[in-house]
């Protein structure tokens, strides 16, 4: 939808179809982008959790939550910025890395920060439905079709 409103041509009244441009020329991209980083993100978020509650036998939660956000978000923030960014001259392409490092170490840090929340929730549910899962037997890839 933003691509078609972007393209009409404006209203004679209407001064701002430059900024109106820059704020929605690029959402097609940022949604594209921000799809993909989301989904292989939380694939490797995911992936690295259960690989590590094997390798610690389900002890410290806190280095499995924060190690698997450090590899999820690397890679959602390699791929989103990137994506939605370079060469569309929105955020000077020699700033990406800077802007992806802060939004890396915030994204860290708000995980830091709820682990003893989190502790309390997963220990409040593992008591509730006396379930604790370990992924031993589990078929990682996301492109397998099972009947």
């Amino acid at each position: 939808m933003t691509t078609v409103v972007v393209a009409l041509p404006p209203a004679p009244f209407w001064t701002h179809q430059a900024a109106y441009e820059i704020a929605f020329g690029n959402t097609p991209r940022i949604v594209a982008a921000s799809m993909i980083a989301y989904f292989c993100g939380e694939f490797v978020n995911s992936y690295v959790m259960a690989k590590m509650k094997l390798a610690t036998r389900g002890r410290w939660l806190w280095t499995r939550t924060i190690g698997s956000t450090i590899a999820g978000e690397a890679v959602d923030s390699a791929l989103f910025y990137p994506l939605a960014f370079y060469g569309a001259g929105i955020i000077p392409d020699d700033q990406l890395p800077m802007v992806m490092a802060a939004q890396f170490v915030a994204k860290v840090g708000v995980e830091v920060a709820l682990t003893p929340l989190t502790y309390k929730i997963v220990n409040f549910l593992k008591r509730a439905e006396q379930v604790d899962h370990y992924d031993r037997d589990t078929d990682f890839n996301p492109f397998a079709l099972k009947p």
